[in-house]
This record gives C-alpha cells, structure tokens and sequence, in this order.
C-alpha cells in the first residue's frame, strides 16, 4: 500500500507561481514499487485530466497546456513530489491530485501513462483557484 498526501493549494491572482507537494508513504518495499508519478486534476464538471508525469528515471511528460509554465520534480530521498507552477491562468483553477504506480515484476518498468487508470494510488486533492 502507498499513500500519498498532497499540499501547497491556494489562491492566487493570474500571472502568479504556487508550488504543490506529495508526499507518498508507506511499507520500504511499496514505495521502492513507485515506478511512475504524476499529476492530475479536475475543474468543476469536468474529467479529471493528466497534467504531468515522472517516472523512476526522472523523464517528465506534460500536457500541452502546461508546458513552459510547469515543472514536475521528485526527491527521491524524502519520497516527496513536487508541482511548481508559474504564470498561472484561471483556467488552472482546478482540484490537483498527486498519483502514484507502482510496479513489483522483475522485468522493465512500464511505460509511464497519463491517463487516470495507469495509477493506483491517489491522494485526497488539493485545491488551486487562479482569480483574473
């Protein structure tokens, strides 16, 4: 089991910076497991969309909408995601939720996906509004 928590939300006025935190926890073996992390979310009436991904390695991914404005990182050491956010719009405004998979075969890790099912572990959301 994996538990990650997520941190860092707020309000801010367009054009600002927040930087979101996950910290995932767990049994040694299950977090060793982590092979892929991301970020999502989902603004009101809509679904819940892939933003951002690390895998073991380090290799990102964005989505397109975030792109030069985003940057997702890792610290392996303190089992710590981050989300830094820069020039934030009002259509960020969103519930950001911090995914986890992970992986315990002997073989290569899978690819790291940005879709809801590649991740089996979520946290609870933490809410970012961008006001114009």
């Amino acid at each position: 089991q994996v538990h990650v928590v997520e941190s860092g939300g707020g309000s801010v006025q367009s054009g600002g910076s927040l930087r979101l935190s996950c910290a995932a926890s767990g049994y040694t073996y299950s977090i060793y497991s982590i092979y892929c992390m991301a970020w999502f979310r989902q603004a009101p009436g809509k679904e819940r969309e892939g933003v951002a991904t690390i895998d073991r390695g380090g290799t990102t991914t964005y989505a397109d909408s975030v792109k030069g404005r985003f940057t997702i990182s890792q610290d392996n050491a303190k089992s710590t995601l981050y989300l830094q956010m820069y020039s934030l719009k009002p259509e960020d405004t969103a519930m950001y939720y911090c995914a986890a998979a992970t992986y315990s075969g002997s073989g290569r890790d899978p690819a790291c996906g940005r879709e809801t099912w590649d991740f089996g572990y979520w946290g609870q959301g933490t809410q970012v509004t961008v006001s114009s």
